[in-house]
């Protein structure tokens, strides 16, 4: 991890892809105990150390993860959170379909402009997966986020995607759907994997009024290690 900002009531650090934020059935040590450890070398706290999850990043997503350092900003920030008070940017490496005719040119994503796409997704607990459904469906849950491409090479492109509702595997389900999969999501339809287990999708940046300070905060994550990565965003006009 890397550590973005931090003050007295929260923290924002980068997740790598592979960290888990929370901990699950895996047993693998959680972001949040690592943070917990660097906190309390850091500021040499006796005793046990306050660390609130206030929200989650799918395992093989990288990018910015916000925690608060107090029971007074964990509350503020979980209400929001729910509120859609805080602000949250994604870049996504997508494949570039192009046998899906209707998607770049029709869809008009090439141009450059915000898009924005409107699904029903549904959710298989034991495959966990979500699906894609044009309308409304049983079970189903309403999906919204808008996106636009920054850059385009032969074989792949760097959308930004802004999330209107918070759905599980929301960016990675619609995109799909769209006919463009995120590079390296085998679960969602990419032809391969990466390398190192990730996907291409990046928490880029986050912003939201500090819930104490009432400071506007607006934080910015690294780019992954990868040539690609750095490849498209020198395309970025």
């Amino acid at each position: 991890m890397q550590v973005i900002y931090e003050d007295n009531h929260i923290i924002v650090v980068s997740k790598a892809s592979g960290e888990i934020v929370q901990g699950d059935k895996t047993g693998d040590e959680p972001l949040s105990e690592t943070v917990k450890a660097y906190i309390k070398e850091k500021y040499a706290k006796p005793g046990a150390v306050f660390l609130g999850v206030v929200h989650r990043l799918d395992r093989p997503v990288s990018g910015l993860v916000v925690f608060a350092r107090t029971s007074k900003a964990l509350s503020r920030l979980n209400e929001m959170f729910r509120r859609g008070e805080v602000h949250k940017t994604y870049w996504a490496i997508v494949e570039m379909r192009k046998e899906k005719g209707e998607m770049w040119s029709g869809a008009g994503f090439g141009d450059g402009a915000w898009h924005t796409l409107e699904h029903w997704l549904t959710r298989n607990e034991q495959q966990n997966k979500s699906y894609a459904h044009d309308r409304e469906v049983p079970g189903s849950k309403k999906a919204v986020l808008r996106c636009r491409m920054l850059a385009a090479g032969e074989r792949y492109a760097l959308l930004e995607v802004q999330l209107m509702t918070g759905r599980h595997h929301q960016i990675r389900c619609q995109l799909s759907a769209m006919g463009c999969p995120i590079r390296g999501d085998l679960k969602y339809g990419a032809r391969r994997s990466n390398a190192d287990g990730s996907i291409s999708l990046l928490a880029r940046q986050i912003a939201f009024t500090h819930p104490v300070s009432k400071q506007e905060i607006v934080v910015e994550s690294p780019l992954p290690e990868d040539n690609l990565w750095e490849k498209l965003k020198k395309s970025v006009k």
